[in-house]
């Protein structure tokens, strides 16, 4: 397909509710207000994806630092079904692991992701990304409950 119509575009408080309503839509877990006064905050770590000048898809990381570790967490990136496997996700991916390679001083990028969403974890498989750990009881209020953190260490 035409990669060209794909674009990726920043967070703001014009487009925010759009955001919302993605997020709404494509996760079972719902975010609270912090999440989205943050996002606004986020800069380069905060994008929407437009597939034709729809917005199709998010992405929305934050620094992490605990464990005297800098890493890079997705908090969220997804994409409405029907535009699945046109390489959203993949140009919404890329655009982080370049905001970490320029930056040069994350120790990993890590995700915790449904223990039934085979999709995603083949999705981050394919980047070089491992199951590290899992989670009990990580999600309240959607089943499974469980995690698996998804971790792709990176050369410093």
């Amino acid at each position: 397909c035409c990669r060209s119509s794909i674009e990726l575009g920043d967070v703001t408080p014009h487009n925010i509710k759009q955001l919302k309503k993605l997020n709404t839509v494509v996760f079972p877990v719902s975010y609270n207000d912090k999440f989205y006064v943050d996002v606004l905050d986020a800069g380069e770590l905060a994008k929407l994806a437009y597939y034709n000048d729809i917005v199709v898809g998010a992405v929305c990381c934050r620094i992490d630092t605990t464990d005297n570790q800098r890493r890079l967490y997705i908090m969220t990136l997804g994409c409405l079904s029907p535009y699945r496997r046109l390489g959203i996700g993949t140009v919404m991916f890329e655009h982080i692991l370049n905001y970490a390679e320029k930056d040069g001083n994350f120790d990993s990028i890590f995700l915790h992701v449904q223990i039934n969403n085979d999709g995603a974890i083949e999705f981050y498989k394919k980047f070089g990304f491992e199951i590290v750990d899992t989670k009990e009881q990580y999600y309240k209020r959607i089943e499974p409950a469980d995690a698996h953190v998804l971790q792709k260490a990176l050369r410093r």
